[in-house]
């Protein structure tokens, strides 16, 4: 029968990241012992330097055992040192391999997996779980190798030189350790607790920080600080109640050692009377008694450590098991064929349920080459429908084919290169404008750079900065305007040459003009490209081969715009409104804004 040790294999999991620095893992403890030894031994030099030595007045005795008791000491000190110094490397070196794994593991996550896991929560994990982890693996590596040791050791010196000494210390150790295991035990769902406050914490920070325009302009500072308090309070209370708990270590520790050298004195007094004792043996049995409760204190900050960090190495692990919803199949295509696409009888559910979908029966094929537009009101499901085409996420039923072939065939890399989706978000990274540019192809040359930024009518206004495609853009394009980032986002996807592009309402910041310039470059300079345009603005996708309607995840209506505007209901009431507003726009500028 095979013993399963709690949370085993969590521990094998998390011990496969060492990997390059199991030698410094091993060499940590090794200096470790021999630190102990020698530490242990020097109690019992002292034994004889004070009985034969200084008692008995024997000069040579006292040189002797001082120089031996000096090379103990320099080599305890070198020990310790290199144990030190191969630790840090190792927890150091160990941390930096569990980030990472972390990390590339988030990056093979589909939209589904990252839905599970919030942004902060992910962050918190790569920061103040895998910094307690790497501390808990450092004492592990050395005090919890060092403490039971010299625990071990110095009772067995202690059992040499005096048996009756032998059982106090034999009665305190398990006083002691039967009061460390009820405050670990106490405390370990606390910290569970406050590592979850953690990530409503980032989450508050992330928020606020990110939408501090927004916050400023509505005047809300106040009830950002009060919810910031508020998960501020509750970390505070349950750190508090932690402490509380773990502060009844120091009262518990003190009595052991106390109670330890009480008894020590009271036995040794009466055991020097009767010369059954010398005094070399008494000093070492307090510096055994020290050694022993000091270990004993050491070991009980290790498991405080590890309490901390279990739940730490728990959330860590949940990333790290966490299985992508979408993989490579075992034998997967490396070539698009073209851009057609074709929905057949799609079904979708966020949940998985098929009973709870947002998209019904969706059946349209769309010919490599032609333009696409894609018109619905908020929540009609249009972003979902065009996420399946590069498998963001996988059909709950039915099937998605780019090329004649379902997309779950493919190898996402090749099929996801064979497609550029500019999202409703844009998202731009610090850097210079050139550099988020060649996120489309890292190997563009100036030329091309500045041709596709000139398809989507970025050129000039990139040139009218003072450091042109070298201008560096902040955390999130702050310093860039909507129109201005929508615009870099499409220059960015155009790089990549798709043989699919998706633009998901991708000019809603940008002026009817610059959109109508776009779609003209779009028309003319990529023939050949599969083009699906989501946009609520009539004129961006009037120009379409086809337009689909779609209405609560459904294709209600589909053809181009002049058959649409005698067949579907919901086209015609967009497109009258739209029509209205512009009149009354011009109206307006007519009339200089006046009645």
């Amino acid at each position: 029968m095979t013993i399963e040790i709690p949370g085993s294999d969590m521990i094998r999991k998390l011990a496969s990241y060492i990997k390059e620095y199991t030698l410094y893992t091993f060499l940590a403890p090794f200096f470790m012992v021999l630190e102990v030894v020698v530490e242990v031994l020097m109690p019992l030099m002292m034994v004889r330097l004070i009985d034969a030595g200084i008692e008995a007045g024997d000069m040579d005795v006292i040189l002797e055992i001082g120089l031996i008791l000096i090379i103990l000491a320099v080599l305890s000190l070198i020990f310790g040192a290199l144990s030190g110094v191969y630790a840090a490397k190792a927890s150091a070196g160990y941390a930096k391999n569990l980030r990472h794994a972390i990390f590339y593991h988030v990056q093979n996550f589909s939209f589904e997996n990252i839905d599970t896991f919030s942004t902060p929560s992910i962050v918190t994990r790569l920061t103040t779980d895998v910094t307690n982890v790497q501390n808990a693996f450092q004492m592990v590596i050395r005090i919890a190798v060092r403490s039971p040791i010299m625990i071990i050791l110095s009772l067995c010196m202690v059992y040499m030189i005096n048996h009756t000494m032998f059982y106090i210390f034999l009665g305190i150790v398990p006083v002691l350790g039967l009061g460390l295991f009820l405050i670990i035990n106490k405390a370990h769902p606390i910290f569970v607790r406050i590592f979850q406050e953690y990530d409503n914490l980032n989450r508050v920070v992330q928020e606020n920080l990110r939408g501090i325009r927004v916050v400023k302009s509505y005047v809300r500072e106040e009830y950002e600080e009060e919810k910031f308090e508020r998960v501020s309070t509750e970390i505070f209370h349950a750190s508090s109640a932690a402490e509380k708990l773990l502060a009844f270590l120091g009262p518990l520790m003190q009595f052991c050692i106390y109670a330890c050298i009480l008894l020590i004195s009271w036995f040794a007094a009466h055991m020097i009377v009767a010369e059954t004792m010398t005094t070399g043996e008494l000093v070492s049995m307090f510096t055994y008694a020290m050694q022993i409760l000091m270990g004993l204190m050491m070991f009980s900050m290790v498991f405080v450590m590890i309490t901390m960090s279990r739940a730490s190495a728990k959330r860590i692990t949940e990333i790290l098991d966490e299985e992508s919803r979408i993989k490579n199949p075992k034998n997967p295509v490396y070539h698009v064929k073209n851009g057609d696409i074709e929905f057949s009888h799609v079904r979708f559910s966020y949940t998985g349920n098929d009973t709870e979908c947002c998209l019904y029966d969706i059946n349209i094929t769309i010919r490599s080459g032609e333009t696409i537009g894609i018109l619905g009101g908020t929540g009609s499901s249009k972003t979902t429908l065009v996420q399946l085409i590069p498998r963001l996420y996988d059909v709950t039923s039915g099937s998605v084919k780019v090329g004649g072939v379902d997309v779950r065939e493919y190898d996402l890399t090749t099929l996801r290169s064979a497609v550029s989706m500019v999202l409703q978000k844009n998202v731009l990274f610090s850097g210079t404008i050139r550099d988020n540019i060649c996120w489309g192809g890292k190997d563009a040359t100036d030329e091309e750079v500045a041709h596709v930024c000139a398809l989507a009518q970025a050129d000039g206004f990139i040139r009218e900065f003072p450091g042109g495609y070298e201008t560096n853009i902040e955390q999130g394009g702050t310093n860039l305007s909507g129109g201005q980032k929508q615009r870099l986002c499409i220059a960015r996807a155009l790089l990549k040459k798709p043989q699919i592009l998706i633009l998901d309402d991708s000019t809603s910041s940008v002026d009817t003009k610059t959109d109508a310039l776009l779609q003209k470059a779009l028309y003319e300079e990529m023939p050949k490209t599969t083009k699906l345009i989501i946009s609520q603005r009539i004129s961006s996708i009037e120009r379409a081969d086809r337009i689909i309607v779609m209405d609560r995840g459904m294709i209600s209506a589909l053809g181009t715009h002049e058959e649409l505007l005698k067949i579907s209901p919901v086209y015609q009431e967009v497109y009258q409104s739209q029509v209205q507003r512009g009149i009354q726009q011009i109206e307006t500028e007519l009339t200089g804004g006046n009645e």
